[in-house]
């Protein structure tokens, strides 16, 4: 007999924990942006609506990222076009620039994000500009999408560790923050690129934006679990009073900009522990584990998610 049928996790309530927590499932977008491969849009609309049944409110779509520097998400449009909505289910997508606005505006789109750098050399790598040109380059998209009445979200990257430069000082992360947050922005997505960070980072740097003037509500935290770290950094980010965390189902991911950054935090391994925290999500655990269990079939090989592996085999 499984851990579910018997009714596990148990739930003990814990203090200091908020009672509910969003997901940003991240799988269809920065789960599957590393394929060599590419899946077919048929498989990535069919992934998309098996997450929204499993009852994931936040599900970023795609990207519009020029082909040439992720192929994996040249379908774009394509896939936009043949997406069926789900009331109550937001569908943001990525966009890197004023160009990457204009197709979003043309197919739709209601929430986008744009994915700034807290380090001068990742800004050089992944933006081509320097860490203050980057705010150049953002500010006319988050104007002319902020007047189109889009929702926008501030992805920064590197926020606790970058592979050229060492450790990040909490307040170069807080100050990169606070401007895109200045510029309009609605969120603001703290991610650990390289999945180095360590709990009492993850409050230092919280602490630090939160002291710069964003609020603790507008603040998301974006994992990595290349060192293991993930689900305890996230616990250190519920404790301070974070309330979305992105996370990516089945442990899909990477970033095509950060050799050493592997998968995401697992969607389920997330509800697993906030399930058993009696934190409530709003996702079905068996219905999202046979998702990623699916894709895992489609991508031919497992799925990196622990509770994937210990519910599905």
């Amino acid at each position: 007999m499984g851990a579910r049928e018997v009714g596990l996790p148990a739930t003990v309530r814990a203090d200091g924990l908020p009672e509910r927590v969003t997901i940003w499932e991240v799988g269809a977008r920065d789960g599957l942006q590393n394929e060599a491969t590419v899946v077919p849009v048929d498989v990535k609309l069919e992934f998309l609506a098996r997450l929204a049944e499993a009852g994931l409110g936040v599900l970023e779509a795609t990207s519009f990222v020029h082909p040439k520097w992720v192929p994996q998400l040249a379908d774009a449009e394509d896939l936009l076009a043949g997406l069926t909505k789900v009331d109550g289910v937001s569908y943001p997508v990525l966009v890197p620039n004023e160009r990457g606005l204009d197709r979003a505006l043309a197919a739709g789109v209601q929430h986008i994000a744009i994915f700034g750098s807290a380090t001068e050399t990742f800004a050089k790598r992944n933006l081509n500009r320097t860490l203050d040109e980057q705010f150049a380059m953002f500010e006319p998209v988050v104007t002319r999408a902020r007047a189109e009445g889009l929702d926008v979200r501030a992805y920064v990257s590197m926020c606790f560790g970058d592979p050229w430069e060492g450790p990040v000082a909490a307040d170069q992360v807080a100050a990169v923050g606070k401007r895109l947050m200045d510029m309009g922005c609605g969120q603001l997505s703290l991610g650990d690129t390289i999945g180095v960070a360590t709990p009492g980072q993850v409050e230092a740097v919280i602490a630090a934006a939160s002291g710069a003037g964003v609020p603790i509500g507008d603040i998301a935290v974006h994992f990595h679990d290349t060192y293991g770290q993930a689900l305890s950094n996230t616990l250190a980010a519920l404790r301070l009073g974070v309330t979305t965390v992105d996370s990516s189902a089945g442990g899909l991911g990477g970033c095509p900009y950060a050799e050493s950054a592997t998968g995401n935090l697992a969607t389920e391994d997330l509800v697993w522990m906030l399930d058993g925290l009696g934190i409530k999500t709003g996702v079905d655990l068996d219905k999202l584990a046979d998702t990623s269990a699916w894709m895992a079939g489609q991508l031919g090989r497992p799925a990196p998610s622990r509770v994937v592996q210990a519910l599905r085999g």
